[in-house]
């Protein structure tokens, strides 16, 4: 059974990365990622995984989600698993309430920088075989849908608002800027050209789509998931236990006292985590919490080494 988000590997006890003992009695928050690790391809969370969190939650741990994508993309899966605390989106970029909308902490990119990747894309741009898109507030901008910005959208029920000039917004917050191309190798210099930018930027594919992403330089969700455990909630890394699949949640699972990699994540996510968990499609989430949460109330001397 699955809950779908419109509506509402193999078991690996080896330890991947050497850790002192630890207990799950120790934990008191779980951060999720969204998809690739609750949310699958189809765009459901499976009820297995949503009765696991139900019963973290009924333990007295707190659960937060810290995800890629926007505000607005989160609030469904946010609500779905019953958490209480700010989203952390954008990868980190923003953490906001729920409820009543309150931005704790925005990690925006400097005007100057979002206008010097305006200078490049420029230059670059060939017949609008680039398409610029400005993620300002729970607004998207694009300057306009080529066929790669059109292929992006696809299925998506975001509505961007195409500006052929994007720099009368250089005055507004911008948290993420994406460039997207059917030619790799106009992408391929961008992302050189960006190398000295105050920026954090990185090339991925997405929908057969080549595309750059820039962000401000120390958004990720290391940071937010920091400010979230030790500034909200006054908890220290040894109290969190953080779960993903992509190369975003590294920092992420290693600031977190204990970090589980999906199944399904790449070798380079899982060589960093504490723990491997199952893939998507076998209740990852659900074996994880299990493991070193669930079955540790019973067995708190459990450490990460078995």
């Amino acid at each position: 059974m699955e809950s779908s988000m419109s509506e509402n590997k193999n078991r690996n006890v080896s330890t991947v990365r050497t850790a002192p003992s630890k207990t799950a009695t120790d934990i008191r928050l779980l951060v999720l990622d969204l998809d690739g690790t609750i949310v699958d391809e189809s765009n459901c969370i499976r009820d297995s995984v949503a009765q696991a969190v139900d019963l973290v939650k009924r333990r007295g741990v707190a659960v937060a989600i810290a995800t890629g994508r926007r505000y607005q993309s989160s609030l469904l899966a946010h609500d779905l698993i019953g958490s209480t605390l700010p989203l952390i989106c954008h990868e980190g970029g923003i953490i906001r309430e729920r409820n009543t909308g309150f931005t704790h902490r925005h990690w925006a990119l400097a005007p100057q920088v979002v206008s010097q990747i305006l200078d490049h894309t420029e230059r670059l741009s060939l017949d609008g075989r680039l398409s610029v898109h400005f993620y300002v507030e729970e607004d998207l901008y694009v300057s306009n849908l080529n066929d790669a910005s059109s292929k992006f959208f696809e299925g998506s029920t975001v509505v961007p608002i195409v500006v052929s000039d994007l720099r009368p917004l250089l005055n507004r917050a911008t948290t993420k800027v994406m460039v997207l191309s059917d030619d790799v190798e106009v992408i391929t210099r961008l992302s050189t050209h960006l190398k000295n930018s105050d920026s954090r930027t990185r090339i991925k594919d997405y929908k057969s789509i080549t595309l750059l992403e820039a962000f401000h330089p120390t958004a990720n969700k290391r940071s937010a998931v920091r400010y979230l455990a030790e500034e909200i909630m006054a908890l220290r890394p040894k109290d969190v236990m953080a779960i993903g699949d992509d190369f975003s949640d590294i920092a992420m699972l290693e600031y977190a006292g204990i970090g589980v990699a999906m199944g399904n994540a790449p070798a380079a996510v899982k060589s960093c985590a504490d723990w491997v968990t199952t893939t998507i499609e076998k209740d990852g989430v659900a074996r994880a919490v299990e493991r070193w949460i669930l079955d540790d109330l019973a067995n708190p001397q459990k450490d990460l080494r078995r």
